[in-house]
């Protein structure tokens, strides 16, 4: 079912660059100080193509995406950004530490070619809801360099892990660096059309649930068709794929990380009140004020063995919500059971649009919502006064995601962070 193709990629020139001066995390990962930071770091950073500066003076002929595509052009003329000169898959493995704690993992992916498909075709499965504008920017970009600069984060079910072992032993590395998080990352360059043909086939039967990179599929989409309409008669072409790095959701080295919510700017905000509306949809408890993140995700970890679990952390009080209370169409919609078993739907549905009133396009546009990866930096932006509330929870565990997926349902946007975050710039895929 999934179709996949070795590619001949561009790639930094090691001779020309240092792989970590120029290659970035994500667009959408990168703050206005790391702007700047890559910006610093080399005038051929991609930050430059990806996510470059707004001018006071840009108009339709000079902008972003017009000097993004001018950037890409130069550099490939260049030689800094040389094109590989036989088709390959790429293995893509990263050696991290579980944030806030000490134990180290390792997550083996390969990079290649995929067959953009619609979600009716039952091969590509989304799990997340996307917004329109960040895949009206990425459009913009990609109508611009007509390129692919990062991979599509990919998962597909392996438990005997054949295709992990068919790549384990690839030799010196083509590619080895560390990002701003301490990871490793290594690349190698993998050729032998006996091993390409044994993934292609390994992952024909296979169906993929997208884990990053929803925005980016779904605008590669768009791209396709655009493409398609205006050349009808056209057979198979370069915009009928798009670069992904495949990850064996059975491997114990992905990592699920959760992303809390952190409820500012509530002028009436009261934690009695919270308390009484909280006890209409779970038990309530009141937990040590004082807990700090170590053993808030000690106690959610114990509690969520048996079911949701939640912890509404505030200035001078904690409360444990758990065991949820039965709740019909009044609060979760045509959320199915699935859906409602997943501790961001409880969070979302009873807690911030029941409990505290926000509605859902306040919730979308994060008008008094934060999402933060880090526990600790969630319980101190309450403390210091700048937040009424953090609620903290557990990650999604694959399964739930995967049974979400393949039931063509989606989860709350940033329901889920796949650790760590696949780097743009490894690979670049140029469509012409």
């Amino acid at each position: 079912m999934a179709h996949i193709e070795p590619f001949r990629a561009f790639r930094y020139d090691p001779a020309r660059v240092s792989p970590a001066d120029v290659i970035t995390q994500p667009y959408d990962k990168i703050t206005p100080e790391m702007q700047e930071k890559y910006y610093a770091a080399s005038p051929y950073n991609l930050v430059r193509v990806i996510l470059g500066k707004q001018h006071a003076t840009d108009h339709s002929g000079d902008n972003t995406y017009t000097r993004a595509a001018h950037s890409f052009q130069s550099w490939r003329k260049e030689g800094v950004l040389k094109q590989d000169g036989e088709p390959s898959l790429y293995a893509y493995w990263q050696k991290f530490t579980v944030p806030g704690s000490s134990t180290e993992l390792e997550r083996k992916g390969f990079i290649a070619l995929g067959k953009i498909e619609e979600y009716a075709a039952g091969v590509v499965y989304r799990h997340e809801q996307t917004l329109s504008k960040p895949k009206a920017d990425r459009l913009d970009l990609l109508r611009a360099t007509r390129a692919h600069f990062g991979q599509i984060f990919m998962l597909y079910s392996d438990p005997s892990a054949e295709i992990e072992n068919a790549l384990a032993s690839p030799g010196q590395p083509a590619l080895e660096m560390h990002d701003e998080y301490g990871v490793l990352h290594r690349v190698w360059k993998v050729s032998d059309p006996r091993l390409i043909a044994l993934v292609q086939d390994k992952m024909r039967n296979k169906k993929l649930i997208i884990a990053d990179g929803h925005h980016r599929y779904e605008t590669a989409l768009n791209y396709r068709n655009e493409r398609r309409a205006a050349a009808p008669d056209k057979g198979p072409a370069p915009y009928d794929l798009l670069m992904m790095t495949f990850v064996n959701m059975d491997s114990p080295g992905l990592l699920i990380l959760p992303t809390h919510r952190v409820v500012h700017g509530l002028s009436g905000f009261s934690p009695d009140a919270l308390r009484a509306e909280a006890g209409k949809y779970f038990s309530v408890e009141e937990a040590d004020p004082t807990l700090d993140a170590v053993r808030a995700q000690g106690i959610l970890r114990e509690s969520g063995r048996v079911g949701s679990s939640l912890l509404a952390v505030m200035k001078d009080r904690v409360f444990l919500l758990s065991k949820p209370k039965a709740a019909g169409q009044e609060i979760f919609g045509d959320y199915s059971l699935q859906q409602q078993s997943l501790d961001v739907v409880q969070l979302h549905k009873c807690l911030l649009e029941k409990a505290l009133g926000l509605s859902e396009e306040s919730i979308r546009n994060q008008e008094n919502l934060r999402y933060i990866r880090s526990a600790a930096e969630s319980i101190e932006l309450v403390r210091s006064g700048k937040a009424n509330v953090a609620f903290l929870m557990n990650a999604a565990r694959m399964e739930q995601i995967r049974d979400i997926a393949f039931a063509n349902q989606v989860m709350p946007q940033k329901s889920t962070d796949f650790y760590p975050k696949l780097l743009t710039g490894v690979t670049v895929y140029a469509l012409e």
